[in-house]
């Protein structure tokens, strides 16, 4: 099969370079934008609490203003506000009101805090439901702008918007420069790597060249699928979109060209070197790319919508550089010939003494030592998940520390409680629409005022036919805290219930209640999509390796990849970073990177062990041989993939410089232990066995006779 395809492309090179280009530009052309959004409670089903609560504000509030942004005011010389500072944030209130700017219904002043440190105003304006909406970002631009000039008739004040619409203007302004900056450094990055191990800018270029005609085209048509089946997209999307194209594809382009150098040395001429690499390295890129693609497919079955459409996102973009990576790449390649090596000479002679070839042939040797040293040090790195921790606050670890809306709400924490910038809504509703009663509203407020970790609960809003209550309620915690989540979950949430009169129904809302809900909702996706994708990718392996013995231990080398990983992360952010936890995301994004990656590098390993095997090459001598060709491509694909995973770290949040820390540090561990040590020891120590039932490790003459030689080999 792929040496039908390498021929077909050799032969029809333009034709096929054509082709991409047409379907490109109609894709660019015709496909939406990809929009995304950071708002947790779009990512949450129906069905949840926090859900149903905010669909009972929206319901039976309709004209309860929304507070979409909040002016936090303090003294510039830090001292307390005094009574004429108040009456100039109400006289700005009403200036800002009176400036009548779009989407900004108006700025009301409120009160100062018990130390007089800060002042705050709610800014009331329309709930917007749709992420593709810019229009409350406008509005809280323009009201930045307006404060601005304002504040000039108060020397002694200084101020700053936050609140919800204001940390989505942020999150749209940093999304815009990370994304330059990821962009721009996947590319030096590659750049700079290729150029080192090919020594030619021709080699350099081509990956930043074809790919850069691929990532539009997977853009759009994400964008085409999220539009066509609703689907929520993650803030963080586009930037992790950038390195998976470019590192993934890159990666596919290395595995050919090294097996395409390879036949070139052998003697091969540089057409049938191509259809040589092709058809030696597509089985193995396909299978690799196939165990990418179920892996993340697998988040469709995900409860969350952002795991839900970064699933298939992601999937798209994986196939995509897979199809390049089997027919653009090919075309482009077989016009060039060797003068893609260009200026290097080195592609004509393999080295002699290489560092791979000593490692491979004392891993032949001493299979044991090298697999308990590999494994002892993934377990050392695993035992930091212990210490794991969840961080729920999205928005927030997705912006930098200095942007305003970060700012300005650390400094309204200096005079309201934590709570105070995101109040938690209990809801009270009596059964078939009948009035509540004065008692029951004094008798569960009082109820609920009593828990612990409940700072303040306001009067009840009720609505207008009566039967529902609003209570806005202050926790003592930050919103997104630990101990935020603990007072919804264990306290706030079971005293509401209980103290919900016959015939009534509570419920808790707000965005604590929807992390609490979140974290549920994540707990439940770890059940379901880990074990999914585990076997879909033993199952691609079985097929692909004809055994039901090598699945299982590539399959654990991965799991232990994935746990070192996560220890490692660990313990750099919340033990030595101080931050609160990890973004509850990460340790699914990280587990299908870690394994469906992992799985890739030691697919390419295993394959051609089992060429070496094939050979007549007894499994410790295969493994050294392997290792010794093998081990430049992976080293190389593996640091090259990491590079543009560390581009993330640029990025200057939270979010991302997790992601960035975590992916890269999953992908050498992947590249340099798991697959150049862990797997091929431990299949040289199983020998025969691993291919069992299928003995895909014996061509069609016998080697069952064959010596083991546990000696190193010559090329």
């Amino acid at each position: 099969m792929f040496a039908g395809l390498g021929r077909f492309v050799v032969r029809r090179p333009w034709w096929i370079i054509l082709a991409w280009v047409v379907v490109a530009a109609a894709v660019i052309a015709t496909a939406p934008k990809l929009t995304s959004s950071s708002d947790e409670a779009s990512f949450l089903p129906k069905s949840y609490e926090s859900i149903k609560a905010q669909d009972l504000q929206q319901r039976e509030f309709p004209q309860q203003q929304n507070v979409g942004a909040i002016v936090v005011f303090d003294r510039k010389d830090g001292k307390p506000l005094t009574a004429a500072d108040a009456a100039a944030v109400k006289k700005i209130s009403a200036k800002l009101t009176a400036r009548k700017i779009d989407k900004i219904d108006a700025v009301a002043p409120g009160e100062r805090s018990p130390n007089k440190k800060v002042a705050s105003a709610l800014v009331a304006m329309p709930e917007s439901n749709s992420a593709s909406d810019t229009a409350p970002q406008d509005a809280v631009e323009k009201l930045r702008d307006a404060l601005h000039q304002e504040l000039r008739s108060a020397p002694a004040l200084d101020a700053g918007i936050t609140g919800n619409y204001a940390q989505a203007l942020d999150q749209a302004d940093s999304s815009e420069r990370a994304g330059a900056l990821v962009g721009i450094g996947t590319i030096v990055i590659i750049l700079l790597l290729l150029l080192i191990i090919f020594r030619s800018p021709v080699v350099a270029l081509l990956p930043v060249v074809l790919i850069g005609l691929i990532s539009p085209m997977a853009t759009g048509v994400i964008a085409a699928a999220n539009k066509a089946f609703d689907l929520k997209t993650d803030s963080s999307i586009e930037q992790l979109l950038t390195v998976v194209l470019f590192g993934v594809g890159t990666d596919y382009i290395l595995f050919l060209l090294f097996r395409y150098r390879e036949a070139l040395r052998a003697g091969e001429d540089a057409k049938s070197a191509m259809v040589h690499a092709v058809t030696r390295v597509g089985e193995a890129i396909t299978s690799a790319a196939g165990a990418v693609i179920i892996a993340f497919a697998a988040l469709t079955l995900s409860t969350l919508g952002m795991l839900k459409s970064m699933g298939p996102a992601l999937a798209i973009a994986v196939f995509l550089a897979l199809l390049g990576g089997l027919t653009l790449v090919p075309a482009v390649v077989s016009l060039l010939g060797t003068k893609v090596f260009w200026p290097s000479k080195s592609w004509r002679q393999e080295p002699r003494g290489t560092g791979f070839g000593k490692l491979g042939g004392s891993l032949s040797r001493r299979p044991a030592a090298w697999a308990a040293l590999s494994g002892l040090v993934l377990l050392v790195l695993a035992s930091g998940a212990l210490g794991y921790k969840a961080n729920f606050d999205l928005a927030g670890s997705s912006l930098p520390d200095d942007k305003e809306s970060v700012v300005w709400m650390k400094t309204m924490e200096k005079g309201f409680p934590a709570g105070a910038t995101d109040p938690t809504n209990v809801f009270l509703t009596r059964d078939g629409g009948e009035r509540l009663s004065r008692a029951d509203l004094k008798d569960f407020r009082t109820r609920i005022d009593r828990v612990p970790g409940v700072g303040t609960v306001a009067p009840p809003k009720v609505s207008e036919n009566g039967s529902t209550a609003n209570y806005s309620v202050v926790l003592d915690d930050p919103p997104a805290s630990d101990d935020a989540l603990a007072t919804v979950k264990d306290r706030l949430r079971p005293a509401a219930h209980d103290a919900a009169p016959d015939g009534t129904e509570s419920q808790v809302g707000g965005i604590t209640a929807v992390y609490v809900d979140i974290n549920k909702a994540v707990d439940r996706d770890y059940s379901v999509v880990f074990p999914v994708a585990a076997v879909c990718i033993m199952v691609i392996l079985g097929l692909l390796l004809r055994s039901l013995v090598a699945p299982w231990y590539l399959m654990i080398s991965v799991a232990l990849g994935f746990a070192a990983t996560l220890g490692a992360t660990s313990v750099l952010f919340t033990s030595i970073g101080n931050q609160p936890g990890l973004m509850f995301m990460l340790p699914v994004i990280m587990y299908l990177f870690v394994t469906a990656l992992g799985t890739d590098y030691n697919i390419l390993m295993v394959s051609r062990l089992r060429e070496e095997a094939r050979e007549g090459h007894p499994p410790r001598r295969a493994a050294g041989i392997a290792l010794r060709h093998s081990g430049p491509t992976i080293a190389a694909a593996g640091v090259i993939l990491a590079g543009t995973f560390a581009t993330l770290m640029l990025a200057g949040n939270s979010l991302l410089t997790q992601m960035g820390f975590a992916l890269t540090f999953g992908i050498l561990v992947a590249a340099f232990v798991m697959a150049l040590l862990f797997t091929p020891a431990v299949t040289a120590l199983i020998g025969h066995t691993a291919w069992w039932p299928g003995h895909g490790d014996r061509n069609d003459k016998d080697h069952g006779d064959e010596k083991e030689d546990a000696g190193p080999t010559s090329a």
